[in-house]
């Protein structure tokens, strides 16, 4: 019963996989989460020291954002996949160096990877371009 069912969640899944531009939100996200992770400070230095210590949260958050709507809005991924990575390399500035370059990097490999997605072509299908 249990393997019947890990079964069909596993089929959910990979039909899931294949139909949204998955690796690349998926790395967005993780370079969004270490951009955040590295900005984290006590709230009441943010709030303090104003827009320069919010600003690494605002990227962060962004970045993280723009790898999660693709997977729920396919349609919309190159849009999110610019506004990504655009978020990514201003981390460099705003976040202690991009996250130290790792969440910068990530950001924009998941970026390119998320605009550069497309639907899978049946495989009759023919190139109109």
């Amino acid at each position: 019963m249990l393997t019947a069912r890990a079964a069909a969640g596993r089929r959910w899944f990979r039909a899931f996989r294949r139909t949204r531009p998955f690796w690349g939100g998926l790395w967005l996200v993780l370079g969004g989460w270490t951009v955040l992770k590295f900005s984290l400070g006590a709230i009441q230095l943010v709030t303090v020291t104003g827009f320069n210590a919010l600003a690494g949260y605002l990227v962060g958050g962004g970045m993280m954002l723009c790898g999660l709507i693709p997977l729920a809005a396919p349609g919309q991924r190159v849009t999110f996949g610019l506004i990504g990575t655009v978020l990514a390399v201003v981390s460099l500035v705003v976040s202690n160096l991009g996250g130290f370059l790792a969440g910068m990097l990530l950001g924009i490999l998941g970026g390119a990877m998320t605009a550069g997605w497309g639907p899978k072509r049946k495989s009759g299908a023919r190139r109109t371009s």
